[in-house]
């Protein structure tokens, strides 16, 4: 994972997202690109008899603000002991990180707060990226200080496709991992056994174990998170499928309900 492009913005949680991103860049050699958005669109307004207007003022404030954030980024950067840069994009945010994304190796966004429910707009964001960008995502819990690279592993399989494409994108950072647990609830439907997909890790170096849930009365979904704590997983790695919006996703919702939900960092991929 050479290249890390990372969502910067003033908010609490950019702590968390530029620790993780130096933790990973440390032990990967990565280059870091922080992205900040200010995007111009918002600030074209229209009145009711069809006409456009910018509004400059409020505009210029933005302008200013970003300029703000990338000068105190600069200066946090300066003294960090990895390559970086910072690049400013004018469109709309989840379209400007896509973009950038397109030679990315992982994009890392956050969630927003644990523990209760999100904001559509921090869940949407890394649900749609993760259904955008051929890079993995990497969505961090707002209360997360940085990801733990040593901790535990967990993989959701199911057999999609989609799952496969999850665990080789996440091969990198599973090396990392105290250990990997490849966790199923209820019949496997893919395509693609399990058992398959531990001979493919095993292959990277990665001697995971398989671990059988049955539902026991709860939603995939619950089963899984509930597996999660057990485990005291650092990462959960998991494929995501569906419509613009995360309108259907992998396992009927686990998906949805993790980003919504999931006190664990998530890496997603499509």
């Amino acid at each position: 994972m050479r290249n890390l492009l990372v969502h910067a913005d003033d908010s609490p949680a950019m702590a968390a997202r530029l620790e993780s991103a130096l933790a990973i860049g440390r032990r990967h050699r990565s280059h870091i690109t922080l992205l900040v958005s200010s995007p111009f669109q918002q600030f074209v307004a229209s009145d009711p008899f069809g006409g456009m207007y910018l509004a400059r003022e409020a505009l210029a404030k933005s302008q200013l603000a970003a300029t703000e954030l990338v000068e105190r980024l600069s200066e946090q950067m300066r003294g960090e002991d990895v390559p970086w840069d910072i690049s400013v994009g004018d469109g709309e945010l989840v379209g400007t990180l896509a973009i950038a994304a397109t030679l990315a190796d992982l994009v890392i966004v956050s969630l927003g707060a644990s523990g209760g429910k999100r904001t559509g707009a921090s869940q949407m964001m890394a649900g749609d990226l993760a259904m955008m960008v051929p890079a993995p995502v990497l969505a961090l819990p707002e209360t997360q200080d940085v990801v733990d690279l040593d901790t535990p592993a967990m993989v959701a399989w199911n057999g999609s496709l989609e799952a496969a494409n999850a665990l080789r994108q996440a091969v990198p950072l599973l090396r990392d991992s105290s250990s990997v647990v490849l966790v199923t609830v209820g019949a496997d439907e893919g395509r693609i056994d399990a058992e398959d997909a531990l001979r493919y890790l095993s292959r990277h170096g990665i001697h995971a174990i398989l671990r059988a849930e049955e539902r026991r009365g709860v939603t995939v979904e619950e089963a899984l998170e509930r597996t999660a704590r057990d485990l005291g997983a650092g990462l959960i790695v998991m494929g995501a499928f569906g419509h613009s919006r995360l309108r259907e996703t992998f396992f009927g919702g686990v998906t949805r309900y993790l980003l919504d939900a999931a006190h664990t960092p998530l890496l997603l991929a499509h």
